[in-house]
């Protein structure tokens, strides 16, 4: 590459590093626990985070399980008795946009600090223990948003093994002036008097800032401080234990059961389908349905794995003819997933109903997905994810979904851990429609698949050669609508618009656009204006998520 191309490629790297250091360790983690099974067949220790609708919640949940430990995500309202049922070692109480004297601003039941076990306030969660337990919290004069400065006056236990001077990021306007009787102020910041409070007498702890960002650099200690040293966690939770642990509750499950597995090729229905494979053997069936809609070589790819490689039963239907004609003239993008959906689950009861016996479902379904759909944290649905909510209700199967609790990155650690190849277990995310859905503004031609095959098939393989590959959250191409004119030799032209879309994001939620260097978009304009007969212009899409989705349609 390029010299020029160092800042920008620098920057891309910086902004995904964490993530995926943070998988990779969860696989060596992973192998090395491995070697020690002192935790099998046993539910792992849990730490419930409370979610008070904070842009973070998630990440949280994430951190707390890059220490080693499981954590569940919970709605703030779910109270105390709900929370007891898990019998978790700690409690976590996330940040939040309210403010704490909001009419009808989450509140803190106060049974949740009396349960007998560690709990720590982050932000808004610090703001509602200090003021029940008899703190001042009061709106400041400035607000505090971004990166501020800590001093840690005692570190006390949370704040233990971090420096007097150090940078964290801040998010609030309401602050804490007065720690609660009985709870020392260890630390204070730009604007906050009191920025941290711990109560070792009643285990109660409080932080202002947001030790689950990347932009607090000793964040994740502050974390393992209460998880390992406040909680007792013993940190040996892994990839490693969710297989050994899934694969009993799977044999459990389905006993002397026959299932069959909806598989996509991607990611969660592949480790899905190799894992209860692996719990069940051939009393599984893989259905892949390929409806002519995914790229390049990529449907050989799945049928090769997963019957040369994996040696898992597959039923491979071959349906691009039906699709396209039950899309010929639809450009509603939801009326295209819709029948793309609705086609598949036609296709796939009709190849159940030909396997005798088959009683249970295997899904993909993640932690994300359940959270994203409405389920998992009272938060509003996003959209229906077809794992989650877009099966008939008459589809008479058990579900058997062993990746429920976990997010993206886990399930990457156990593909890895179950030695699947590299190249399908980072696989990036791929929409259930297809490139139907990267059609955008038209129909769905044959002619339109195949030059977004092609288009696409160039921007991996430059993304590759660049080194790029697994630090993007996702780069595919978009064919709009629409042409433009241009010149090529001495002839005008009329060609189709290919759009590049890549960015780096931590779970979808947010996401950023990709720095790409230039030398490298003018590598990729080059090869598809110069390979793909039809294309005349190459565009980058910059847009963010929020305001923008990572998909177009």
């Amino acid at each position: 590459m390029a010299a020029g191309d160092a800042p920008a490629t620098q920057e891309l790297r910086a902004k995904t590093e964490l993530d995926k250091d943070a998988v990779s360790a969860a696989g060596d983690d992973a192998r090395e626990r491995a070697r020690t099974p002192s935790n099998e067949g046993l539910q792992p220790q849990n730490v419930v985070v409370l979610d008070y609708g904070g842009q973070y919640s998630q990440l949280i949940a994430r951190r707390v399980r890059e220490c080693g430990v499981f954590s569940t995500l919970l709605p703030y309202h779910v109270g105390p008795e709900e929370v007891k049922r898990l019998d978790p070692i700690g409690l976590i109480l996330s940040g939040g946009p309210a403010s704490v004297y909001d009419a009808g601003a989450p509140a803190l039941d106060p049974g949740l600090l009396e349960l007998g076990i560690p709990v720590l306030g982050i932000c808004y969660g610090m703001q509602l223990v200090a003021r029940e337990l008899g703190g001042t919290v009061e709106s400041a004069e400035v607000g505090e948003y971004g990166r501020s400065q800590l001093t840690v006056h005692d570190r006390g236990r949370l704040l233990a093994e971090t420096p007097t001077d150090q940078a964290c990021w801040m998010s609030h306007r309401d602050t804490v002036f007065k720690a609660p009787p009985g709870f020392e102020a260890l630390a204070s910041s730009t604007a906050s008097p009191v920025a941290a409070i711990e109560s070792e007498a009643r285990q109660i702890y409080g932080i202002q800032f947001h030790p689950e960002v990347v932009h607090t650099p000793y964040g994740q200690q502050v974390l393992r401080n209460f998880l390992i040293n406040i909680c007792g966690a013993d940190g040996t939770w892994s990839a490693r234990s969710v297989i050994d642990d899934q694969i009993e509750k799977i044999r459990a499950q389905v006993g002397d059961g026959r299932a069959i597995c909806a598989l996509s090729g991607g990611v969660d229905s592949s480790v899905a389908a190799v894992l209860v494979h692996r719990a069940i053997g051939d009393q599984l069936t893989c259905v892949f349905v390929d409806h002519g809609l995914m790229r390049k070589n990529e449907a050989d790819q799945v049928i090769a794995a997963f019957t040369d490689y994996f040696r898992v039963p597959l039923v491979a239907v071959h349906a691009e003819q039906r699709y396209l004609e039950r899309l010929k003239g639809v450009t509603d993008p939801e009326q295209k997933r819709k029948i793309i959906g609705s086609e598949f689950i036609r296709i796939f009861e009709e190849e159940a109903e030909k396997l005798e016996g088959v009683k249970f479902l295997v899904q993909g379904t993640l932690y994300s997905d359940v959270i994203e759909s409405g389920g998992g944290t009272g938060t509003a649905t996003i959209k229906s994810h077809h794992n989650v909510g877009g099966l008939p209700e008459d589809l008479e199967f058990e579900l058997v979904e062993p990746l429920r609790t976990l997010f993206k990155d886990e399930v990457r650690a156990v593909g890895a851990e179950l030695g699947m190849p590299e190249r399908m277990v980072w696989r990036q995310p791929f929409p259930g429609p297809g490139l139907g859905i990267r059609i955008v503004g038209g129909e769905v031609t044959k002619e339109k698949l195949d030059i977004l095959r092609e288009a696409d098939a160039i921007l991996q393989d430059e993304i590759r050669k660049a080194g790029l590959y697994r630090e993007l959250w996702q780069s595919f191409c978009v064919l709009p609508d629409i042409r433009a004119v241009g010149v090529q030799g001495d002839n005008r032209t009329y060609g189709h618009v290919i759009a590049i879309r890549a960015v780096t994001s931590d779970d979808a939620m947010t996401a950023d656009w990709a720095r790409l260097p230039y030398d490298l978009l003018e590598q990729i304009a080059s090869r598809m204006i110069n390979q793909i007969r039809p294309v005349g212009r190459v565009v980058l899409d910059i847009t963010s998520k929020p305001p923008g989705t990572i998909e177009w349609e």
